[in-house]
């Protein structure tokens, strides 16, 4: 149950609610007024506006009480759905799920620097991969994907496209994501929506990553969630109170660019010795190929991408490869050197590990941000700290970007604004 809220009513009590029925559920009336401070009343009215709007739906079962009995509240699950689709330098992952976090469909083509469609794509036959328009190719994926799952266009709450930072959430743009030159300076979110009729937001990885983990997770408001996220970079974002810490313009959460080397290598962000110059797949790659006869014992060619190589050399690493070890545990080493920086300043009671990088080694990363949480958190002497990984890190940026829109949508004040673009 979560904690006692001094909420007055107004017009952020929907999103309170919708926060701890999401939650909290089943949960009757009564323990609402109990968890909120609201009245009796005003909990009623807002209760009846959800079910009637199709957010929420009474399960049928009663607890008994020495008076009436209490009905019990959920999220309904089919009130809306949310898409979500991460751009990559090598792929396009669209995620469709419903209102309670639950993937309905999946689809991955080929992205920007790829000369195709992946043949396990679901749903497949999208052939978005060779379009050359990047609004376009977004348009035909986000079509393709909701088509196939025979969606009606009402039903859609919207669509977030997410990336690599920085962004201008405003303008509903990339300002320089890393690989991906050409679509830097777009306005992405206007473009689709002109062409799709329906809301369209843009934002980073990390930070949809984070809303996707606390939303699909069921995390109750009253913790102060974290999540690291690691794909080519490292970022990571914190929920306070059911929303997501976005600072002055949604760029919060860049520890990729903590400086863990004094004088170390120079960061394209301008800073030297940053953590994901070193920790990141790109750089434990990088420093792999530099190792004589690892690569080619590994079987990692020249021309693998950094994600796939990645994968290789991490898999080695679990099965025993001293070489390859020794380079993952570095990584590892110095991530949860990021992830205590991260608990300290915010005081984490949970910490979430999503993202492509962890999708193989992500039990050698969670084993070390465990052990260094435990010996060096500021609190580790008040409280622990749960640390885990995400069951589908691969795509969580994606099934985030989906979350994201939800949130707006459903419990508005707690998620970025929606609506549909001229």
């Amino acid at each position: 149950m979560a904690r006692r809220e001094s909420t007055a009513a107004g017009p952020g009590s929907r999103a309170l609610i919708v926060d701890l029925i999401r939650s909290s559920g089943p949960i009757s009336r009564v323990e609402l007024v109990n968890a909120t401070g609201l009245t009796q009343p005003t909990i009623s009215t807002i209760v009846r506006r959800l079910i009637d709007d199709g957010v929420v739906r009474e399960t049928g079962d009663t607890v008994a009480t020495r008076g009436k009995p209490r009905t019990m509240l959920i999220i309904n699950s089919r009130a809306a759905y949310g898409v979500g689709i991460h751009v990559g330098a090598d792929a396009l992952t669209c995620v469709v799920t419903d209102t309670r976090g639950g993937t309905v469909g999946r689809a991955l083509v080929a992205g920007p620097g790829a000369g195709g469609a992946d043949s396990g794509a679901e749903p497949e036959g999208t052939g978005s991969g060779g379009t050359e328009d990047p609004v376009e190719q977004l348009a035909s994926l986000y079509r393709d994907v909701t088509e196939g799952l025979g969606l009606e266009k009402q039903s859609v709450a919207g669509l977030a496209v997410v990336g690599p930072g920085p962004v201008d959430l405003a303008r509903g743009g990339f300002l320089a994501p890393p690989g991906l030159p050409q679509w830097a300076g777009l306005d992405l979110a206007d473009a689709l929506a002109g062409r799709l009729d329906i809301p369209v937001l843009v934002d980073s990885d990390a930070a949809a990553a984070t809303v996707g983990e606390f939303w699909s997770r069921q995390v109750s408001r009253d913790r102060t969630f974290g999540c690291l996220y690691m794909n080519s970079g490292i970022g990571s974002g914190v929920v306070l109170d059911g929303a997501l810490h976005r600072g002055s313009s949604s760029n919060a959460g860049k520890i990729g660019h903590l400086a863990v080397i004094r004088d170390g290598e120079p960061c394209p962000c301008g800073n030297r010795g940053c953590l994901e110059m070193y920790a990141a797949p790109r750089a434990v790659v990088g420093r792999a190929r530099a190792v004589p006869g690892l690569a080619d014992r590994l079987r990692i060619s020249p021309d693998d991408a950094d994600t796939r190589a990645f994968d290789v050399l991490a898999r080695a690493a679990l099965y025993g490869d001293e070489e390859a070890r020794a380079l993952v545990d570095e990584s590892a080493a110095l991530l949860a050197e990021g992830a205590v920086a991260l608990v300290n300043v915010w005081d984490l009671d949970t910490l979430v590990l999503a993202g492509p990088g962890f999708v193989v080694a992500g039990s050698i990363y969670v084993s070390e941000v465990r052990r260094q949480l435990a010996a060096h958190a500021y609190t580790r002497d008040v409280h622990g700290v749960q640390v885990d990984l995400s069951s589908n890190p691969r795509d969580a940026a994606a099934i985030g970007g989906a979350a994201l829109v939800l949130q707006g949508s459903v419990a508005p004040g707690h998620g970025p604004e929606l609506a549909a673009r001229a």
